[in-house]
């Protein structure tokens, strides 16, 4: 997994067809996404309950391009180990999991992963200083977690802005989850993120028999990105 701050895009499999993952996935990669998006929730500290290691193991050999997992659980140590033995290329933890975030990150790239910090809508980036030498991506929640196809926090714009700032030319990619569409992309590429994650924009109206669909709102949504990035 090579660092660069190209547009990508990392479609949810919570909005693909559960009974078909293999297929849903072998589709969104013919049609052009650059990594596969995994929510993973707990019930505890997301109102939702989704995808354990075995899961991620069965998946894993139709993904070719990135595995990211994101970990929306509370406490999340102890599980990151069983998450990476299942093949993820990055794992996210969230700055509000656990009261050790710093030994949470050092565990991930101990266990083989890039790591990720996510940032809920109402957590600031102030922590996110002395973090800045443990981290490869930082994935800002544009909606509360716990559900797909809410609408999009326009409040975190500002964040991602600052964010990029502080960052600087440090290999650090900024991952946006939540609301996006080729409507809200442009402003969060304008602002400074490379990574975005859709599912309902992804999904929505396409299928394994007409994956098509998938390769229209994958290419509307880069186009959108890839315009405001130039405009800039």
């Amino acid at each position: 997994m090579t660092f660069d701050r190209s547009i990508k895009i990392a479609p949810s499999i919570l909005s693909a067809d559960f009974a078909n993952f293999g297929q849903e996935i072998q589709c969104i990669e013919a049609q052009g996404c650059d990594w596969v998006h995994v929510d993973v929730m707990d019930g505890h500290f997301v109102p939702n309950l989704t995808f354990g290691p075995p899961l991620l193991k069965a998946i894993r050999p139709h993904i070719k391009t990135v595995m990211d997992v994101h970990l929306m659980i509370s406490p999340v140590d102890q599980y990151i180990s069983a998450y990476a033995d299942a093949g993820a290329d990055v794992l996210t933890a969230h700055l509000e999991a656990g009261p050790h975030i710093h030994r949470t990150l050092q565990a991930i790239r101990g266990a083989g992963c890039k790591a990720g910090l996510a940032l809920n809508p109402g957590t600031g980036i102030e922590d996110v200083d002395y973090l800045l030498d443990m981290v490869d991506l930082i994935c800002v929640m544009t909606v509360n977690p716990g559900f797909g196809g809410q609408k999009f926090i326009h409040s975190q714009i500002d964040k991602v802005r600052k964010l990029r700032e502080k960052i600087g030319d440090r290999p650090i990619h900024i991952e946006i989850d939540g609301g996006i569409t080729p409507e809200t992309a442009p402003l969060m590429a304008e602002a400074g993120a490379d990574v975005l994650v859709a599912g309902s924009a992804v999904f929505g109206g396409g299928s394994v028999d007409n994956p098509d669909v998938y390769g229209q709102n994958i290419r509307a949504i880069r186009k959108a990105a890839e315009a405001a990035r130039q405009e800039n």
